[in-house]
């Protein structure tokens, strides 16, 4: 496993590309409201990052499940939806509705990629807690990653506190180191597996990796739609998704996709 280790050239550049992300989703987490819809987030998007000189990720990408390349610059995944969301004029948000969105971008050579999830209008209390824990798993797994520890050991804090809260963990995706690619080694699972026990992580300074834990109400099963991209629960109950990119530095580490 040829892991990619960072200059401080790079990780200012990763940083740079992560601004974009980050004004991305503060902007479409601003303007998610009921009665808007998913394409309206897409075409926002699509504007703030050609107003930036950057390019989109996730646009164009293919999958042996699909025929046709990802169409669109921004992934929103409502309710049920995991990820890969495709927005559509056709998908209007509605009160209660909770809301995965996550983005990608390369700047310069570099990339980044972020995810957050949303509550539109009011939502239940077991909505709102799915985000709250979701969104704790991951500021738990970036307040815990510093140098030379073991991935294993984050991983497991992470699937344990989802899991104690009476939610499961998506296992089909993982989060990834990230670079000049989208997606580079290592593999950066949201819980301890035999293959990551064998073959752990040591965080090392320089490592730049996407976390992104993906967590559901109620089973961890997942499937894809026929469209060949939108993933969704096997039992048809809520998921939620967030996601930084972050680098481990002599101190800790640092997340990239803030402004």
């Amino acid at each position: 496993m040829a892991i990619t280790l960072r200059s401080r050239r790079e990780i200012e550049l990763i940083r740079r590309a992560g601004a974009v992300v980050a004004d991305v989703l503060s902007k479409l987490k601003e303007i998610a409201e009921p009665g808007v819809t998913t394409g309206r987030l897409n075409n926002v998007a699509s504007q703030i990052t050609a107003d930036t000189g950057a390019e989109a990720l996730f646009k164009g990408v293919r999958s042996p499940l699909s025929r046709v390349p990802f169409p669109a610059c921004v992934c929103t995944s409502v309710n049920e939806q995991v990820v890969h969301g495709i927005p559509s004029e056709t998908v209007v948000l509605k009160d209660g509705d909770i809301l995965s969105i996550d983005f990608g971008a390369r700047l310069d050579g570099y990339c980044a990629d972020a995810a957050v999830t949303i509550a539109i209008g009011k939502v239940s209390e077991n909505k709102r807690k799915l985000i709250d824990v979701t969104k704790h798993v991951l500021d738990m797994a970036i307040e815990k990653s510093a140098l030379a520890v073991k991935w294993s050991r984050i991983a497991a804090e992470m699937q344990n506190y989802a899991e104690s809260a009476g939610f499961s963990i998506v296992k089909d995706f993982v989060g990834h180191g990230i670079g000049k690619k989208m997606h580079e080694e290592p593999r950066v699972p949201n819980f301890v597996s035999d293959e990551l026990l064998t073959c752990d992580i040591i965080l090392t300074e320089g490592m730049v990796l996407a976390v992104e834990p993906m967590i559901n109400v109620g089973t961890g099963n997942v499937r894809t739609r026929k469209d060949g991209w939108t993933v969704v629960t096997g039992d048809r109950k809520c998921s939620a998704h967030f996601e930084h990119t972050i680098v481990i530095v002599k101190n800790g580490c640092e997340v990239l996709t803030v402004k």
